[in-house]
């Protein structure tokens, strides 16, 4: 190169530094990039999308292409600095060129150009997709040769080189996903797309209505009385039984007996039952997301949760477990758990004794013991196998339990009070 001008060497080396940095940034920008974003920006339309979304199939080639790319220009650029720092300084201009050359290649053809594709991925992978696609092809035969050295290599030491790595997310990965996306989706829908993970680690057991809150009509009730329940019911469909919930008759739609009313002269008890549907019958260690499921296909609304001896425990409804992913309705008949908890100024919090634990755990963020019982009274006669009397403290993990009103051989309203929380 000893016709070549001194000038001209020092322009080419500055150009293999920004092509280079060119490498440089192009690698760190796609492997950076969000793919879920990608993939939505690709199914949009996308054109550059679609572009880098076509070489991160092959991540393997991408990464053997910028590194030949890479490696080509720096030590292209390196010959050329030895020869300019002759040119300049002697045998002493190699140590120079060598020194001033790794600080320019570290600084504005690392450093400089990967901090910007990490901070701006998608501005630097779209663009630069435009020259590494058609560059890509250009160099494949290259590029297989390598990989192809690269993959005999790596089969010496016992490691597989087609192992693709998987895109999917398991739901503790989508569960941290939902939460860090607080810029993008409000606290309301995270807290619906968390409870819809939920789903699957909750039994119809844990939400339905207790059998002592079941609503039915006795159908051995005076004529009078069953009217009466039925013009007042809350509900849609109320339970018909003879004298127990151990001998149900079936499932009534209230509008249904409204239209029977109407339309038949005679409306009676044997109309009445006639009218009701069949139980849908549900075993109580149904996972929600299942029965979810189970009523959308069976078509049905409302079902009675029974054990594994086939005794009735509850009832459950679509609705019930709506509401464990949107929050209570408005037309919920039961008391909100607004109303059944009363936070006090020394951190403490007052708590009825039919509040159900699980509603708690979510509201304050507690860890009280859900597997078991449902309610805090429930809770507390299992732990004291006994009916306690006023003013008697339980300590369950890092929480004091003071009890403070017992009516009925029922602990009606209690105090909770964290470790973390003074205590009066």
């Amino acid at each position: 190169m000893e016709h070549v001008s001194t000038t001209t060497l020092i322009t080419i080396l500055i150009v293999m530094i920004i092509v280079s940095a060119y490498f440089s940034a192009s690698e760190t920008g796609m492997m950076t990039l969000n793919r879920y974003r990608l993939r939505h920006l690709a199914k949009q339309g996308n054109r550059a999308a679609r572009r880098v979304e076509k070489l991160l199939k092959r991540p393997d080639r991408l990464i053997s292409l910028v590194l030949i790319g890479n490696n080509l220009v720096n030590i292209l650029a390196s010959a050329l600095a030895t020869i300019v720092g002759i040119r300049l300084y002697g045998n002493a201009g190699v140590a120079l060129a060598t020194g001033i050359l790794t600080f320019i290649v570290l600084v504005f053809a690392e450093v400089l150009p990967k901090t910007f594709a990490a901070l701006y991925p998608e501005r630097v992978a779209f663009p630069s997709s435009i020259m590494l696609l058609p560059l890509q092809k250009i160099m494949m035969p290259l590029v297989w040769l390598l990989n192809g050295i690269t993959n005999i290599l790596l089969r010496m030491f016992g490691i597989r080189s087609n192992v693709r790595p998987s895109d999917a997310v398991s739901k503790e990965e989508l569960r941290t996903i939902v939460n860090e996306s607080q810029s993008q989706i409000s606290r309301r829908n995270q807290d619906m797309l968390i409870s819809v993970l939920d789903l699957e680690k909750v039994n119809v057991d844990d939400i339905m209505v207790p059998r002592n809150e079941i609503v039915g009509i006795d159908i051995n009730d005076d004529w009078k009385s069953i009217l009466r329940q039925l013009t007042h019911s809350p509900h849609g469909r109320i339970v018909l039984y003879r004298d127990s919930l151990d001998d149900i008759i079936g499932m009534l739609r209230v509008r249904e007996a409204y239209r029977l009313m109407i339309e038949k002269k005679e409306f009676n008890k044997e109309n009445l039952i006639r009218a009701a549907d069949e139980i849908y019958y549900i075993p109580e260690s149904t996972h929600l997301s299942v029965q979810l499921l189970k009523f959308q296909r069976n078509k049905e609304k409302v079902g009675i949760v029974v054990d594994e001896y086939g005794d009735i425990k509850g009832l459950i409804s679509v609705e019930d477990i709506l509401e464990e992913i949107v929050g209570d309705f408005t037309t919920s008949m039961s008391p909100s758990l607004a109303e059944e908890v009363l936070p006090q100024s020394d951190g403490s919090v007052l708590v009825d004794g039919t509040a159900n634990i699980r509603e708690l755990n979510k509201a304050f963020n507690w860890n009280l013991p859900s597997d078991g019982p449902r309610t805090i009274n429930g809770l507390l006669l299992e732990e004291l196998e006994d009916i306690p009397l006023p003013d008697t403290r339980v300590t369950i993990g890092h929480y004091n339990i003071d009890i403070l009103d017992v009516q009925d051989n029922m602990i009606r309203q209690v105090k909770v009070t964290t470790a973390l929380a003074p205590h009066q």
